[in-house]
């Protein structure tokens, strides 16, 4: 499968941005999906997952973001969404989505697990 994140862009702190991952070649309805950022100098780091179910999907947040950003999916366009609000300094970062074929029902938040990773998407936050 292949993926490609857009969305990205400068945001002023506070701001708002939703991020995009679209997928061909395969339906990502087969996968877990999930958002990991890399900031400059540092690991690459789980932001978002949501299970592979379209309707009251499982999610989990790192703590970071929790109460500020939204992973959704719609499986009929083949798409997974970061909504990312009060958005931060410290959310600078490249922004990168990954699927994972992992079963029904289940999150990973490592990122050895997934197997697609898309281009990744730029998120530069301004105070």
């Amino acid at each position: 499968v292949q993926l490609q994140a857009s969305g990205g862009g400068l945001v002023q702190a506070g701001g708002s941005l939703r991020l995009s991952c679209a997928a061909s070649g395969r339906t990502l309805s087969n996968y877990g999906m999930g958002w990991f950022r890399q900031a400059p100098g540092k690991a690459r780091e789980f932001v978002a997952a949501i299970t592979r179910r379209s309707s009251g999907g499982g999610t989990s947040y790192a703590d970071s973001v929790k109460g500020r950003f939204t992973i959704s999916r719609d499986n009929a366009k083949n798409t997974v969404y970061l909504q990312m609000n009060s958005l931060k300094d410290e959310d600078t970062a490249v922004y990168y989505c990954a699927a994972d074929r992992v079963r029904v029902g289940v999150i990973r938040r490592d990122p050895n697990a997934y197997e697609y990773w898309g281009q990744g998407t730029l998120v530069t936050v301004s105070s």
